[in-house]
């Protein structure tokens, strides 16, 4: 199974940055890529480089005018008050040098890991520099420049005329995705999140259904803030098992935000890394059961860049390369050599220990409302199931 598996990284990658006090950050995949080397999970000839992103490919989702001003900017001709317009040269999403190119690489990624599962090359793909879903056609937003995502999207529908289902884990809403393709009946959107009373972008609420043709193909499930692992996990669980089952997509694309976690900065939420190990796991299995296998997987958020990170995305290839190895201890060398640089101190385990933080006490409460959602955004589907039984 591990050769049909394709990881695509190179550290160019890198380049995608803000600025050093920015919490987008992107030195998170040097240190999964390092985990998973020193856990001898990440062959050489599974690593397949990015390349860029062509304009005509950047214009399947983005406005021409966004991508020269998005270049001007890079290269410093961009002035503020038009900047600030495309949404760049913001607090979130600063201004820094040859920004088109880096990011113009991150959604060549993408559609590197798209190209590798289509032709057949992969059975399954991982750009953990992806899955940046705040990007809209003309803006900037969140951290996002370019929407990988979304562009991905356009071309396996173009190149190779596929249903797409989309699950988004990120505890921020997937909206720039979401309204790229909010009147499309042949993408259909998940999205499971922090409500957004509480946590930027502000969307995602359960009557986002879609419009037009695409009405009904978009599912959104907001939890309350302080939701924890077996709340989380049974929303996850039964709406990405009943949407797949509703829309029977050709290929499934995962955005893989590790913001969810009770450690994040910049969240709400109280997940630890048992969701994490959850996630890919039924993602997999509904690539199997819908779409021969077809599964692309992206990152997104995240930013606990040391206890956090690198563990949920390492839980990603070994799932994809069905490598158990990941329990217990994690490797001693890499601890080693990373804590030496980190500001936190590491955990030891891949696994949280269950006092990580004092019990919530409106569990039950939240559980109860998060059910209440789930059903809400699922009712389309199960409302028709059972006029179908009845007939």
């Amino acid at each position: 199974m591990s050769d049909s598996c394709s990881f695509v990284f190179s550290e160019e990658l890198l380049n995608y940055k803000f600025n050093s006090n920015h919490p987008f950050n992107q030195y998170r995949l040097k240190l999964t890529v390092d985990l998973l080397h020193r856990l001898n999970a990440l062959e050489n000839h599974q690593v397949i480089p990015p390349r860029m992103a062509t304009d005509e490919e950047l214009s399947l989702i983005h406005d021409p005018s966004y991508i020269d001003a998005v270049k001007m900017a890079g290269q410093g001709q961009l002035p503020q008050h038009i900047a600030e317009n495309y949404g760049i040269g913001t607090e979130d999403t600063p201004i820094f040098p040859n920004m088109h190119e880096a990011s113009a690489l991150l959604v060549g990624g993408t559609l590197t890991a798209v190209d590798q599962v289509m032709t057949g090359k992969a059975l399954h793909a991982l750009h953990l520099g992806g899955g940046l879903h705040h990007g809209f056609r003309g803006k900037a937003s969140g951290f996002c420049i370019y929407n990988d995502s979304s562009v991905a999207i356009k071309y396996l529908q173009n190149k190779y005329n596929a249903r797409v289902l989309y699950v988004d884990t990120d505890a921020h809403h997937g909206d720039g995705v979401q309204w790229s393709f909010y009147d499309d009946p042949d993408v259909c959107t998940l999205s499971i999140h922090e409500t957004g009373r509480y946590l930027f972008p502000g969307t995602g609420n359960v009557n986002e259904r879609g419009q037009g043709k695409g009405y009904g193909y978009s599912f959104n499930i907001p939890v309350d803030a302080f939701t924890e692992d077996e709340s989380w996990l049974e929303v996850y669980t039964n709406s990405l098992k009943e949407v797949a089952e509703f829309f029977k997509p050709d290929v499934i694309l995962t955005q893989n935000g590790a913001d969810s976690h009770y450690y994040d900065p910049l969240t709400h939420l109280s997940a630890t890394m048992k969701i994490y190990r959850e996630i890919p796991k039924l993602a997999h299995e509904i690539a199997h059961q819908y779409c021969g296998g077809k599964w692309i997987a992206v990152g997104g958020g995240g930013y606990d860049i040391w206890r956090v990170v690198p563990r949920a995305w390492a839980l990603i290839w070994m799932e994809m390369i069905e490598n158990s190895n990941c329990y217990g201890s994690l490797p001693k060398d890499w601890l080693e050599y990373w804590q030496e640089k980190a500001p936190v101190t590491l955990p030891i385990n891949w696994n949280d220990p269950e006092d990580m933080y004092k019990p919530i006490p409106r569990k039950a409460e939240i559980t109860e409302k998060n059910l209440l959602t789930l059903e809400k955004a699922l009712y389309p589907i199960r409302n028709h199931q059972k006029s179908e039984y009845k007939k």
